[in-house]
């Protein structure tokens, strides 16, 4: 009996992949294609199922004829615009909490959904400026109906703009983008000079000052509790002293930020007001925490891991607050142009700011949560995992960052965008982490532009550690260069859009 030379995959050969597993694995890449498309299909169509009911509900609303018509299809690109909004712009809040494992993503879209409801509807104003950011004067346009249109025009290019940006995976500023849409309408209907280019070229300036402020704050506060706490020898004993302390100066950050930002339109304290608030919080924090963190350390490791975990609480508020601050802030850019055409229809006139109806009001709230439940997910794996490795210490100081920069940004007059500060936080602790371990891992890469033989008398070891570190990169620069470039081109390319759809409507109407 002539035996076979073993078949590849044989127990001669174990490691030899068999032509069946190699099959097994294409089906197996199959399925997950195939999952993640129906998911992404269903998702469409929920999305689709929240505009339908929009419709129905803003044609009864509005009762029929001419009126109800542009009414109904402004309340659809409102609720469209709110989506993306929740889609891209309510990563940052979470995105580090996730990231960190503070929050399982599941727990993070229930806490941002329920904390950008209540602050759209608790604290998203009773009255809104109509046109972002003053750019462009209502008395620039020639009558109602070029007004109506125009605004039309910038919400849809901005809605537009924003779900691109999700889909590239790049968090963008949908602020900016309601701002270049503006713009771009603007010019269109009313000419040049009806922008009001120094608003213009402060909001510009932002570009740079939001992510570099974020950055920096952020990559400060990193450093301190590195060197004060976690390469301390008893990192316990510097827990029980210092977390107090951080989470104090969160809590007072936070409830300035919120007071500042997230109830800015149902009440406005000031300065030595909101001196007040920030030390009555910082105090009261700083006792409270100092007794649970002094009853913990007993159980705590004295490991960085183990002292990590003290800041899980912080961080789940923080997201809520952000969160907060965010719905009762940004909701304005899904429904204030909304508003200014529900105002222009039904009184005729042309105003800078207009009540705000609360159905309006309700589909930006509604809108941003539809948004966040359905395309959230994308955008805070990218913002929490993929741009650098977040633990809880390094999310910490993202959200803690958050609030302190817009905090003195707005002290100061400086324009600066949150998503912008979020972002560059999080790159601000990734190249401080990449250059701190650089430094740990041996020889100083700078010192030596090619690998030396034997510099300085070191040892081999030591050398093949500085290749190492020569090498190392913890934060991901594709991901810096595709977020940034989207950041250069949000408002040329949303105002470019915003002409192209006006140009197209004043051509068929």
């Amino acid at each position: 009996m002539s035996l076979r030379p073993p078949s590849a995959g044989n127990s001669a050969n174990p490691t030899k992949k068999t032509t069946v597993d190699k099959d097994l694995k294409r089906f197996v890449q199959l399925e997950k294609a195939s999952s993640r498309i129906s998911h992404r299909n269903l998702n469409m169509g929920f999305g689709l199922l929240f505009m339908l009911g929009v419709w129905v509900f803003a044609f009864f609303k509005t009762g029929g004829g001419e009126i109800s018509s542009i009414i109904t299809i402004a309340a659809l690109v409102g609720a469209y615009m709110a989506m993306n909004i929740g889609a891209n712009d309510v990563a940052n809040n979470v995105g580090p909490a996730v990231g960190s494992k503070a929050l399982t993503l599941v727990g993070a879209l229930v806490i941002a959904a329920i904390f950008e409801a209540a602050g759209a509807l608790i604290a998203g104003g009773e009255v809104i400026s109509t046109i972002s950011k003053s750019i462009v004067s209502p008395d620039a346009f020639a009558d109602k109906s070029v007004f109506i249109w125009a605004m039309m025009s910038a919400l849809l290019s901005a809605a537009v703009w924003v779900n691109l940006a999700t889909y590239l995976g790049a968090p963008v500023s949908t602020t900016h983008s309601i701002v270049g849409g503006v713009i771009g309408a603007g010019i269109s209907a009313a000419g040049m000079a009806a922008v009001d280019w120094l608003v213009m070229l402060k909001i510009a300036a932002s570009w740079v000052i939001s992510p570099v402020l974020g950055g920096l704050v952020a990559a400060a506060f990193l450093a301190f509790i590195k060197f004060a706490i976690l390469y301390r020898e008893d990192k316990v004993a510097a827990a029980r002293r210092w977390v107090p302390v951080l989470v104090a100066i969160m809590a007072s950050a936070f409830s300035v930020y919120l007071v500042m930002k997230g109830l800015k339109r149902v009440w406005k304290p000031d300065t030595l007001m909101l001196t007040m608030i920030g030390i009555g919080a910082f105090a009261a924090t700083y006792v409270i925490v100092g007794m649970v963190v002094s009853k913990s350390s007993g159980s705590l490791e004295n490991r960085r891991k183990s002292v990590g975990t003290l800041f899980t609480i912080p961080l789940i508020c923080a997201a809520a607050l952000l969160s907060f601050a965010h719905g009762s802030n940004d909701v304005a850019n899904a429904v204030g142009p909304l508003a200014a055409i529900v105002n222009a229809v039904t009184e005729g006139e042309i105003a800078a700011k207009v009540a705000l109806p609360l159905w309006v009001l309700a589909i930006g709230a509604i809108g941003i949560c539809v948004g966040l439940l359905l395309f959230g997910p994308k955008i805070i794996e990218i913002v929490g995992e993929k741009i650098t490795k977040l633990d809880r210490v390094r999310a910490f100081c993202v959200a803690l960052s958050a609030s302190i920069t817009v905090i003195v940004a707005s002290t100061l007059g400086l324009p600066v965008s949150s998503t912008h500060i979020a972002v560059g936080a999080v790159f601000g602790v990734g190249f401080l982490r990449e250059f701190i371990t650089n430094r740990r891992l041996g020889l100083d890469p700078k010192c030596f532009p090619k690998p030396p033989l034997n510099p300085q008398g070191a040892s081999d070891q030591s050398i093949r550690r500085w290749a190492k570190a020569r090498k190392r990169k913890l934060v991901r620069r594709r991901h810096l260069t595709t977020i940034v470039a989207a950041w250069l081109i949000t408002v040329p390319a949303s105002a470019c859009v915003a002409a192209a759809i006006y140009f197209a409507i004043n051509t068929f109407r």
